[in-house]
């Protein structure tokens, strides 16, 4: 070469580089997935048609195996079942659930270093089975082993079949902060088994209902009708109202997802985040003793509150919004809310500035414009905001 490189100069063109990856996952929606006479588990396995035994390792939730004493048998029977079209890898490995799943990484490691044993490649399965928590963590381990294994998940929480579970997102809590450590990897595919639900306690079977409000309130107005309608219905246990809520919930979060333009969340927006930033800073304000689906539903209260005093709700939209949360028997106000620092100073607020920093750019917040339509906004007026907060706390204290 006869030129010398100059400082901040190129002795090259630039190559710009440019390409496009499809992803394809179905996500099926079925009851007794274990049932030995049933096939359709053991085909979202070989979906692909490669010609191989598939091999899967099974990550169970430490809490579905408690209340669910009879499912590790049934996992063994079923591939014991499909042995000439399954290999199970070893027998049901329990994984923590709930918030100890995403306590930093110590379980991650040790869930790595158990697949590692195991011999797993990248053609391998791992069929995680719980709540929320415990497939973000999971998956987050599955995307890491190998640069990404294949990952099955089954949801076994409300929240998790019609929200967190269908998506692309994996993660664990870290440095005060929720999904601090995580990757986005869309599964391989998600089996919804609708009997699951039946064991859940009360506070979970209602708290996966928030996440249903929060899209119907900001994507579609009928359905929000629906969930109004059958609010009773969904607090009673209501098993047709519940799997209806699901599947509609699931198929607009995946719309979504599929068509929204930003699939793994690149820019400043994230419109099915609607009520999370409060929602994730109340999590952390109460030690976790709100549950994720609780707080959603106190940030929906609050950021609709926010939005009928910013002109965006009318009065008469607001209290069908709160009165339905009510009726379904979730929360529209936690004391976290109004904790104040010693300097007077607003702890909710701190929210606002987390939330903005884990999207990067600048502060992007979805609010509902009218019932069933999303608006992006990016300043917070506090004085709203803080009425808001002071509305929910007089609703509820009197």
């Amino acid at each position: 070469m006869t030129e010398k490189m100059q400082a901040g100069g190129a002795v090259f063109p630039a190559i710009e580089q440019s390409f496009a990856v499809r992803f394809d996952y179905p996500v099926l929606f079925v009851r007794e997935a274990f049932d030995p006479a049933d096939g359709a588990l053991a085909d979202v396995f070989s979906r692909l048609r490669e010609g191989r035994l598939p091999r899967v390792a099974v990550c169970v939730d430490e809490g579905l195996a408690s209340a669910r004493p009879a499912l590790a048998a049934a996992i063994t029977a079923y591939f014991h079942a499909f042995s000439p079209r399954l290999e199970l890898a070893a027998p049901p490995l329990l994984f923590p659930g709930g918030h100890e799943a995403k306590t930093g990484p110590r379980h991650l490691r040790d869930l790595i270093w158990t697949l590692g044993n195991l011999h797993l490649d990248r053609q391998s399965f791992v069929l995680a089975i719980g709540g929320g928590s415990m497939l973000d963590a999971v998956g987050l381990g599955a995307s890491l082993l190998h640069r990404g294994v294949r990952l099955v998940r089954m949801p076994s929480t409300v929240l998790a079949q019609c929200d967190s579970g269908v998506g692309v997102k994996n993660g664990v809590d870290e440095h005060g902060q929720k999904n601090f450590i995580g990757t986005f990897d869309p599964p391989f595919a998600v089996v919804n088994d609708l009997n699951l639900l039946e064991s859940l306690p009360p506070e979970h079977w209602l708290g996966g209902v928030a996440e249903a409000y929060k899209v119907a309130l900001i994507r579609d107005a009928a359905f929000f009708d629906f969930l109004c309608g059958h609010a009773d219905a969904l607090r009673r246990r209501d098993r047709a109202a519940m799997e209806e809520t699901v599947y509609r919930c699931a198929q607009i979060h995946l719309r979504h997802i599929a068509s929204g333009g930003d699939p793994f969340e690149k820019g400043s927006a994230r419109p099915l985040d609607f009520g999370h930033w409060s929602a994730h800073r109340l999590e952390i304000l109460s030690g976790y003793r709100l549950g994720h689906g609780q707080a959603v539903a106190v940030g929906i209260a609050l950021d609709c509150c926010y939005a009928q005093q910013e002109g965006l709700l009318t009065e008469e939209a607001l209290e069908s919004v709160l009165a339905a949360l009510e009726a379904t028997g979730l929360p529209v106000y936690d004391p976290e809310l109004s904790r104040r620092r010693p300097d007077g100073e607003w702890e909710l607020l701190q929210g606002l500035e987390d939330f903005r920093e884990h999207l990067g750019g600048r502060l992007t917040l979805t609010l509902p414009d009218g019932i069933g339509k999303g608006v992006e906004i990016h300043r917070v007026n506090q004085d709203s905001m803080i009425a808001g907060i002071e509305r929910m706390r007089g609703r509820v204290e009197g």
